[in-house]
């Protein structure tokens, strides 16, 4: 009776895992299956966020089991598919706190389960053609002794054969400062050799240190996307916890959000605020203005560089030092002596550059006609005749060039005519300071930047790809004032931006990633606790290949397993010492299962 209950749940669960994995061949189904009355299954892949991607690196589609959440919306499931999106995107593609675990016995019944599905010699199932099947991973609740909290199971494949079973478990404990807790790496080693019978075994070390990480928000835990650490990798560790050693293999990894008040740039980002907030407003209709200022109002500053340009021309401007006077400066005054360094200030702003200057200060619509109303009577008073740069295509250019020979279109402003004239402005100014700094620091030739400045594309697009200029700017402007890198590391990263903002939208979450030697970066992390450390320890070669992995980190593996150590956070240090980290264990090991 056992053996046949057996072999039907197993049929049952065949049958269920290949209907799901027909359907997720087009699109990753929406809903999680029942699988009997108490197993969710879901199919995720690589559009999802990888539940398991910390101790697993697997990159095909995967099943993920779970315990099915018996409340109204799954037990209405089929009456109801309105919420099936909605209910997907919060369930199954990311690590979610509150899924339900299994018990450690359910899933290893589950796992046996799909072995005995997978396994060609099992006859008894009635499948002419065994299909293979994509890994499958089972949530554990921890509740065993060794507070198992993944177990899973991947195929071995040899041709369009299934030769074997990977079955994995991965258990977590913690978080402790205790370091007597922690193995030491013999102790690792003699403990994979006996469970896989090897002789011979080899080691490889990872560990990731975080150089610089934006500060949490007051007293809250929400973490900002802005980052940057260093992976590294190195063959042949020698004890747990090791530091790397010079000839390691290094990534820098970069994740950076701009905005930040503490960047020497963070007036610029204002100034790219102000330009968004154009755009949307003649997208919508509806534009937020900045708050009036303190001091003089942008009508007042564009009246008195209109009757200083006039002055000049007249001839009846008084200075001291002509070259003072042909080196225009941006009315910037709040910008530090940093972005003076990295981010230097232009001396060739134009007419129009200028004036963006002066009314980028604009609070209400009302300022904004005015200010160039004031402007386009100058211009057809012939009171000014500015110099404006070739090439520039703004309609206000367009006036200009208009105004030399006197003559000038009637220029209505009404509706988003004003908001776009100074949007186009903006634009072009903005542009060229980007330019001026990637070109002026070498790290960009002005036909790689060709993209980013075209004006064959609509204005929102040509506002899409500055704001891509200004997070690669965040970029290499963090790199050079926090980490001192040089040229020779500023270059390749900015290919590696410019590379990947010519084919995706701006995704300031994105990890970018540039190979480093560990020596540029060690003074920053030589006397600093890793935040994962981790030796990989394998015997045998090819499918035959088996690993058991130790790691320690300072934040928790899984979210769906609560910690021993109630109220922790990751920076949180023992008897006031900065030097004690607390860490979570996690060990994952391997066994194979062979069919032939």
């Amino acid at each position: 009776m056992a053996a046949e209950r057996r072999r039907r749940a197993g049929g049952g669960l065949s049958e269920l895992l290949l209907r799901m994995r027909e359907e997720g061949k087009d699109s990753i189904p929406e809903h999680p299956f029942m699988y009997e009355t108490d197993v969710e299954i879901s199919l995720v892949d690589g559009s999802c966020k990888n539940p398991v991607e910390k101790f697993w690196n697997g990159s095909s589609a995967m099943y993920i089991l779970q315990k099915a959440m018996h409340n109204k919306e799954s037990d209405s499931m089929e009456e109801s598919r309105t919420d099936d999106a909605v209910y997907a995107s919060e369930v199954l593609p990311k690590e979610n706190p509150g899924a339900l675990a299994l018990s450690v016995g359910r899933a290893k019944q589950l796992i046996s389960l799909y072995t005995m599905v997978q396994n060609p010699n099992v006859t008894s199932l009635g499948m002419s053609d065994l299909a293979m099947l994509p890994p499958l991973w089972a949530r554990c609740d921890g509740s065993d002794p060794q507070h198992t909290c993944w177990i899973g199971a991947e195929p071995l494949r040899a041709g369009n054969k299934v030769t074997g079973i990977n079955i994995y478990t991965v258990s977590c404990d913690g978080p402790s400062a205790d370091k007597t807790r922690f193995p030491n790496l013999e102790e690792l080693k003699m403990e994979h050799k006996i469970r896989h019978h090897s002789s011979v075994v080899t080691t490889k070390g990872f560990a990731r240190y975080e150089l610089i990480a934006a500060a949490a928000i007051e007293d809250t835990i929400a973490e900002s996307g802005s980052n940057i650490y260093v992976d590294i990798t190195w063959n042949g560790v020698e004890k747990v916890l090791e530091t790397p050693p010079a000839i390691s293999a290094a990534t820098l990894n970069i994740a950076l959000e701009s905005g930040d008040p503490r960047s020497p740039v963070f007036q610029l980002y204002r100034e790219l605020q102000f330009l968004l907030a154009l755009a949307e407003g003649l997208k919508t209709g509806v534009t937020e203005w900045p708050e009036p200022s303190e001091s003089e109002s942008a009508p007042k500053l564009v009246q008195e560089f209109l009757t200083d340009l006039k002055k000049k021309q007249d001839g009846d401007y008084i200075f001291e030092d002509k070259s003072e006077t042909e080196k225009i400066k941006c009315d910037t005054a709040a910008v530090d002596s940093c972005i003076k360094s990295i981010f230097g200030e232009r001396g060739d702003l134009d007419f129009t550059e200028q004036l963006w200057c002066k009314m980028k200060s604009v609070s209400s619509y009302q300022e904004l006609i005015d200010c160039f109303t004031l402007v386009i009577k100058s211009l057809e008073r012939g009171e000014i005749q500015p110099w404006i740069h070739q090439g520039s295509s703004s309609f206000l250019s367009q006036l200009i060039q208009q105004s030399y020979h006197g003559k000038m279109e009637g220029v209505s402003l009404s509706d988003t005519t004003p908001i776009q004239m100074l949007l186009e402005v903006g634009l072009e100014k903005m542009k060229k300071d980007y330019v001026s700094f990637f070109i002026g620091q070498e790290l960009a030739t002005g036909t790689y930047l060709d993209y980013f400045i075209s004006t064959s594309v609509e204005l929102q697009e040509q506002v899409h790809r500055v704001q891509k200029l200004h997070h690669m700017l965040e970029i290499m402007v963090s790199c050079t004032g926090l980490l001192q890198f040089r040229h020779e590391n500023l270059f390749p990263l900015t290919q590696i931006c410019m590379k990947y903002y010519k084919e995706n939208p701006l995704n300031e979450k994105h990890v970018f990633q540039l190979p480093i030697r560990p020596a540029l970066v060690k003074k920053f992390y030589q006397n600093d606790n890793p935040e994962v450390w981790r030796v990989e320890i394998s015997s045998g070669h090819g499918q035959k290949e088996v690993k058991t992995t130790w790691q320690v980190s300072t934040t928790a593996p899984v979210e769906h397993v609560a910690s021993n150590n109630s109220g922790f956070l990751s920076d949180s240090t023992v008897n006031g010492s900065s030097e004690e980290r607390l860490y979570f264990i996690t060990m994952t090991q391997c066994s194979q299962v062979q069919f032939t």
